[in-house]
């Protein structure tokens, strides 16, 4: 699926080819193909991540119509005025919204798209920004999802009798997560050009900045043209607070609030009561009549529908990856290079390269955290050394560069989706700058396991 995607440049095709031939390879033949499908979207966290797509779609479509997102590019226009200051301020945006990998790409895209444009700096550039300002940041702040759900599965193993325990093991790993740590400084030091851009970001960034285009000829974004080219109503009825400022504060708001009271942000509720809000204020404002909502409610549905068949075929492709057992296959073949020295080197490669078939980094943190820490354990005579923090980290780093920048990633596809890249060109463009990294971080981790 990804060779194909890289030859063809179109994720579907792909995808679909890739699904088609691992059902084959199953033995089920073409008759397996439905009741497959099936077992694959079925289930609630699929119909979970279509929903908040459609609900991004709406209320980006709403946005459009009510002339906010005009009028908010207007204003930024007066705060930023060169392509630095409005790298920076993307960064800045995607570091401060730490709460969850699926809000900070779909609200950092949509709010600085329209920006970006104007000062020409290409849609892949976008989603480079709003990817690994996401997964990254998470794998390294105590105070998420994440880190609760990592030192879930380390309990129990290593001698880590409790969550308790299992979070102050987390907490000092954090110094040893070269990957998301570098993957963060890499993005604000690109911003500022103190780094170059390279590869194809930097012929992308070209074309932008010569010829203006800020997609590539040909290229299909993941968000269609039925939103991103609808045109507001009534510009003169615009008003800051209620079309831009109500919208956003609703969603951060019921993100942060349930984030620290739950435990969890609640993106789908927000995204969901934002679109409903601001559809009755638009309403109320005389912007549109129902008929013209309903409309833009369409337009946002179907501005969306490439990235949910992406999705769709990405979940299809994880579930053949599990049923036919390639991570374990993996960690078994491999298993016996797993020296102390090259333990915490090999956990980052073996992460990495599951995370990256399958598109999961949590799927990959449960394969690996009870096999690789118990052994670090183990090599360290029992005592939580440098190995153990590091083989922890380099799970955790490992996991979120195929989350980072694999092709089936739901995040991966979010950023697309939310800078309105396609998809495959954003997953081109940021592979070397992910593979840079991963370079250095393989070099630590070798330093690690032999002093």
């Amino acid at each position: 699926a990804v060779g194909l995607a890289f030859i063809t440049r179109d994720a579907i095709i792909s995808l679909l080819i890739a699904c088609f031939v691992g059902i084959l390879m199953m033995g089920e033949g073409i008759a397996g193909f439905p009741p497959f499908l099936v077992r694959a979207l079925g289930n609630e966290d699929f119909i979970w991540i279509c929903l908040i797509e459609f609900c991004i779609g709406i209320l980006v479509a709403f946005l459009q119509r009510s002339g906010a997102i005009t009028m908010f590019t207007e204003r930024a226009g007066t705060w930023v005025k060169n392509r630095r200051q409005v790298s920076l301020l993307g960064w800045g945006l995607g570091v401060t919204i730490f709460f969850s990998d699926y809000f900070t790409p779909l609200f950092v895209g949509p709010v600085m798209r329209d920006i970006t444009d104007k000062f020409r700096i290409s849609r892949e550039k976008l989603a480079y920004i709003c990817d690994s300002t996401a997964a990254p940041l998470l794998s390294i702040i105590p105070i998420t999802s994440w880190a609760v759900y990592m030192g879930g599965l380390a309990v129990g193993t290593a001698g880590i009798v409790d969550r308790d325990m299992a979070m102050a093991v987390f907490l000092k790993s954090i110094p040893y997560n070269f990957y998301g740590l570098l993957t963060i400084m890499m993005v604000g030091l690109i911003a500022v050009r103190f780094i170059p851009e390279f590869g194809p970001m930097k012929k992308a960034e070209e074309r932008a900045y010569r010829e203006g285009k800020v997609l590539r000829d040909g290229a299909v974004p993941m968000m269609g043209k039925e939103l991103t080219d609808l045109m507001p109503a009534d510009a003169s009825k615009t008003n800051p607070f209620l079309n831009f400022f109500l919208p956003v504060i609703i969603i951060v708001t019921i993100n942060i609030g349930t984030f620290i009271t739950l435990g969890t942000a609640k993106v789908l509720e927000s995204y969901m009561l934002a679109a409903a809000v601001l559809g009755i204020v638009l309403w109320l404002q005389r912007v549109d009549p129902l008929s013209g909502l309903m409309k833009a409610v369409l337009a946002g549905v179907k501005g969306v529908m490439p990235a949910v068949m992406i999705l769709a075929l990405a979940y299809c492709i994880n579930l053949l990856s599990k049923e036919m057992m390639t991570a374990q296959y993996v960690v078994g073949a491999t298993e016996q290079w797993l020296t102390p020295g090259l333990l915490p080197l090999m956990t980052f490669f073996l992460s990495a390269f599951i995370s990256f078939a399958t598109g999961t980094s949590w799927g990959t943190y449960a394969i690996m955290i009870p096999i690789a820490l118990p052994l670090a354990y183990q090599f360290s005579g029992e005592t939580f050394s440098s190995v153990v923090l590091g083989t922890f980290a380099a799970v955790g780093g490992g996991g979120v560069f195929g989350d980072h920048c694999s092709p089936l990633s739901d995040t991966t596809v979010l950023a697309s989706l939310g800078s309105a890249s396609d998809h495959i060109d954003h997953v081109r463009t940021q592979l070397p700058y992910a593979l840079s990294v991963a370079a250095v971080v393989s070099i630590l981790y070798l330093i690690i396991g032999f002093a």
